[in-house]
């Protein structure tokens, strides 16, 4: 299946080819719109010529940042978000040999194992990981037993919370009226 996360093709082309880019714009999705975020792997492949865990993590942390703030920035805080992605290239290069797919397929793991493995990353907590883990079932083909239930309730069938359920412009407006909502509901409770 192909991914098609950011209105840009050639962005939405490596998301769907290269494990690494999809992990890197998880890792991004924050602070920024979820379209920015994805689009950021193509970016920071296109600037310093590589996509390679290894590369990444033993880039020159100055000129990494820099490719980062060029215009347009790859995300709206490019020095700490640099310093992130070469933390998780890190892991990635050390951890599961510069394979970032491995982390999903090595051993052929249960839902709850992936859950755990994606949470041990640098830059992933609890939600991001849920929200990646019902990306792979979802779009990416991941069938390891209870994904739907470690992911809940991103797993949910038909529901519209986040990037793992964006396949078209129509399921990108769902996903941020339900966002919307759910920001209003949390508003409101504490008000």
């Amino acid at each position: 299946m192909s991914l098609r996360i950011t209105d840009d093709p050639a962005a939405d082309e490596l998301l769907t080819n290269d494990p690494l880019a999809l992990l890197i714009g998880m890792l991004l999705d924050q602070q920024v719109a979820m379209e920015t975020a994805f689009a950021g792997p193509v970016k920071i492949r296109d600037r310093i010529g590589t996509l390679e865990a290894e590369e990444i993590a033993g880039y020159d942390p100055e000129r990494f940042a820099a490719a980062f703030a060029e215009t347009p920035a790859v995300h709206r805080f490019p020095g700490s978000m640099a310093a992130r992605v070469q933390k998780l290239c890190g892991e990635v290069a050390g951890a599961w040999h510069g394979d970032a797919a491995a982390i999903w397929t090595d051993g052929d793991p249960d839902g709850p194992t992936v859950l755990k493995r994606l949470e041990a990353l640098p830059g992933f907590g609890e939600q991001k990981a849920k929200i990646f883990l019902a990306l792979l079932g979802k779009q990416c083909g991941f069938a390891g037993t209870g994904w739907r239930e470690a992911s809940a309730p991103y797993g949910e069938e038909g529901s519209y919370r986040s990037v793992a359920d964006i396949v078209s412009p129509e399921s990108l407006t769902r996903v941020r009226e339900n966002k919307r909502a759910a920001k209003a509901a949390a508003k409101a409770a504490t008000a």
